[in-house]
C-alpha cells in the first residue's frame, strides 16, 4: 500500500506540473483576447499584432506542455500493459546492434552536432535466446538513449569549463556495448563515458518517475519500465555500476 501510495503522488505530481502550465497560459491568453478586442475597436494594429504575437507563443507553449502530459500518460499505460509479444528465438546480437543504430541514428536526426564513438564486443557463441524480441528491444533502445544523453551532457560540461583553448581538455563520447555467454546465461552490458549516477539516488533509479534529467527532458518511466521487462517479463536481472564523474554501466543477464 506505501508503495502504492508513493506511485499515485508520483502520477498526480507529473502529471499535475505540464497541467499547471496549460491552465495557466490558457488563463492569460483570455486575458490577452479582452485586449485585443479593446485594442482593434480602438484601431490600434500595432497593439493588436503584439498582443496576437503572445498568444500565439502562449499557444506554442500550451501545445509543448499538453505534448509532455500526453507522453506521461503513454508511458504509465506501457508500463501498466501486459505484454503482447511471444517469445522467440533471437539473435541478441543482431539485435543490439540493431536498436543501437535505431538510437544513435534516431538522435542525430534530431541533432545534426551529435556525435559518439561506438564500440561493439558482441560474442558469436552465445546463440539464439527465448525472448520477447519487441520488449528487449525496448529496453535496449533506452539504455541507449540514456547512454547518448550522458555522454553529450559531459560534452557540454566540458566545452563550458575550458576557457583557455591551450588547457582545453578533448573529450570522447564514447558509448561500448557488449555481449558475453555465462554458465547458464547471457549477459549484455551498455557502458557510457558519461558523468555517472550520483551515489545519493541509486537506490531510486528504477522507481517509477525518478529521473536525473531537466523537468521536461524524461519522464522517468524508462528504466522502470525496462527494469520490470527484463525481471518480471524475462526472469532476469539488471543493474548498475557507475563511478560519479566518469562511468555508467548497466548490466542485463538473462536465462
Amino acid at each position: 500500500m506505501a508503495s502504492l501510495g508513493e506511485l499515485t503522488a508520483g502520477i498526480a505530481h507529473e502529471i499535475q506540473n505540464p497541467l499547471n502550465f496549460v491552465n495557466n497560459f490558457a488563463e492569460v491568453n483570455v486575458e490577452l483576447i479582452d485586449e485585443l478586442t479593446a485594442a482593434f475597436d480602438k484601431g490600434n494594429k500595432e497593439e493588436v499584432m503584439a498582443i496576437a504575437s503572445d498568444i500565439k507563443q502562449n499557444l506554442g507553449k500550451i501545445t509543448h506542455h499538453g505534448k509532455r502530459a500526453d507522453a506521461i500518460v503513454k508511458g504509465m499505460l506501457q508500463h501498466s500493459q501486459n505484454n503482447s509479444g511471444q517469445k522467440e528465438p533471437t539473435d541478441l546480437n543482431q539485435l543490439a546492434e540493431e536498436y543501437l543504430g535505431l538510437s544513435f541514428h534516431g538522435l542525430r536526426a534530431k541533432d545534426k552536432s551529435f556525435n559518439a564513438t561506438l564500440k561493439k564486443h558482441f560474442d558469436p557463441s552465445i546463440g539464439k535466446l527465448n525472448i520477447i524480441p519487441q520488449d528487449i528491444g525496448r529496453v535496449l533502445l533506452n539504455i541507449y538513449n540514456n547512454a547518448f544523453y550522458a555522454v553529450t551532457e559531459k560534452k557540454k560540461m566540458k566545452a563550458a569549463s575550458s576557457t583557455e583553448v591551450l588547457t582545453k581538455v578533448e573529450f570522447e563520447p564514447t558509448v561500448t556495448v557488449s555481449t558475453r555467454k555465462l554458465r547458464d546465461k547471457v549477459e549484455l552490458s551498455v557502458r557510457d563515458n558519461g558523468n555517472g549516477i550520483p551515489e545519493k539516488v541509486m537506490d531510486k533509479i528504477f522507481q517509477p518517475f525518478f529521473t536525473t534529467k531537466p523537468t521536461g527532458q524524461g519522464t522517468g518511466l524508462g528504466l522502470s519500465m525496462s527494469y520490470d521487462i527484463v525481471t518480471k517479463g524475462h526472469g532476469g536481472t539488471m543493474t548498475v555500476n557507475t563511478k560519479e564523474g566518469e562511468f555508467t554501466e548497466f548490466i542485463i543477464q538473462l536465462p
